[in-house]
């Protein structure tokens, strides 16, 4: 609601924009605010019970439409202001009969419409009389509804755009991730396999396209529902502001149909299109061959002894950073028996005291999924299947299989002898221990 600031004189008033709170002048310019802009006001149009910034102003003086309206100057405001009361006429022209004003609303169809509208269009319709049915709708509880769904609205945009935003840059990461394993095992193999490594270069690219795409299209359907929610509740300010009763019934309805819409929740589902699971795995042929001391042949050996293969000492084990992976639905302390890498940032790891598997995120420090358990889970293995997992359950004297393709699923249940604890994968075989 607009408030005169006590102390301000009407010598004060210019046609500046202003991009802060209406409260910063006596009155806005009333056009200016359909658009999400609050302008000083310069002076007041008597016809059409708007106040108007100096450009505005200038303009209706020359617009045919206009130019015959009683025009007060911005020495003449105040005068006018005091006496300004609710107005429960209707100004706006209909959009399909173009010389008429909209007057009545159609609940049956929720259209809004002139004389002609209701005559060719809703004859049969119980229609409401705008100006009757307006009275006091500034101060009424649909009002008050409308403007807190709008912001629920935006909030629902908001959250969705934030979202896109985190799984852009997951995008950038995982295609960053893949790139340096492709060029990692490239300096492995010969350099005859440039082609193949195009290929893989390019499927890798052509997703990320295809991703980008799916986010732009969600943040461009985000953008354009909060543009048109702002323009609607600026509207429906102004219109409360200047007592336009007929003008913010109009706006009310058209803003329930803006929150009805299903726009907020098609945008979470493009969303949901873009798969984030997918990396670079390793042609294991190739890897096989390249382990084989023989592969490009080998040394004729005499009475020379061959020097033992020197492992790789590791430098000295240091503590880099830690990670809370507490959340808000643990019950009890966190106590982590099981751990797996999924890929080149995110871990898998087992909580036993609080039944959940638990995906961490290593570049963000924060658990992005988790998944409740009916029992409690002991270690987990990685499998050379892409995107699954087995999960050791003692107390089911079990193996789980679980699929880490998008949401966390169990696949399969194999019964084992014993209580199973810890667990290792190699080779399309098992090895856990009791």
């Amino acid at each position: 609601m607009e408030m005169a600031v006590s102390g301000r004189k009407l010598s004060d008033f210019q046609g500046s924009i202003s991009l802060g709170s209406a409260e910063d002048f006596d009155h806005s310019c009333q056009p200016c605010l359909t658009i999400g802009q609050h302008v000083a006001a310069h002076g007041f149009c008597v016809e059409c019970q708007e106040y108007l910034c100096k450009t505005c102003f200038e303009y209706h003086k020359r617009t045919k439409a206009s130019r015959s309206h009683q025009l007060l100057d911005k020495d003449n405001v105040g005068k006018h202001a005091s006496t300004s009361k609710d107005s429960d006429e209707c100004t706006e022209k209909c959009s399909v009969h173009k010389k008429e004003i909209i007057k009545f609303f159609c609940p049956t169809h929720k259209a809004l419409g002139c004389n002609d509208c209701v005559i060719l269009d809703h004859r049969t319709c119980k229609i409401d009389y705008i100006p009757d049915k307006c009275a006091g709708i500034g101060e009424s509880e649909e009002y008050m509804d409308i403007m807190k769904k709008l912001k629920e609205k935006m909030k629902e945009a908001e959250d969705v755009l934030k979202k896109a935003e985190v799984r852009d840059k997951e995008i950038d990461n995982c295609h960053a991730g893949i790139i340096k394993e492709i060029l990692k095992f490239r300096k492995e193999i010969n350099e005859r396999l440039d082609e193949l490594q195009q290929d893989i270069q390019k499927d890798a690219d052509k997703k990320k396209s295809n991703d980008k795409k799916i986010i732009q299209k969600v943040v461009d359907e985000c953008a354009s529902i909060s543009t048109e929610i702002k323009k609607l509740q600026s509207s429906l300010q102004a219109d409360k502001n200047a007592r336009q009763n007929g003008q913010l019934y109009i706006n009310i309805k058209r803003a329930e149909c803006k929150i009805k819409s299903d726009e907020v929740k098609k945008a979470a589902e493009h969303l949901a299109k873009s798969d984030m699971q997918y990396s670079f795995k390793r042609n294991t042929d190739f890897e096989n061959m390249l382990s084989k001391h023989d592969t490009f042949g080998k040394l004729n050996l005499s009475s020379s002894l061959v020097s033992p293969v020197t492992k790789k000492i590791f430098d000295t084990l240091t503590h880099k950073e830690e990670m809370n992976i507490k959340t808000k639905t643990d019950t009890f302390v966190c106590i982590i028996t099981g751990c797996a890498v999924l890929s080149s940032n995110k871990l898998v790891l087992a909580d036993n005291s609080n039944r959940k598997l638990k995906v961490v995120d290593i570049q963000s420090k924060a658990v992005i999924e988790e998944k409740v358990l009916n029992f409690k889970p002991w270690d987990i293995a990685e499998m050379s299947r892409p995107d699954h997992i087995a999960v050791t359950i003692p107390e089911k004297r079990a193996i789980d299989l679980m699929s880490t393709s998008g949401q966390l699923s169990e696949v399969k249940r194999i019964p084992v002898k014993g209580k199973c604890m810890g667990i290792t994968y190699h080779q399309d075989l098992y090895q856990y221990y009791r």
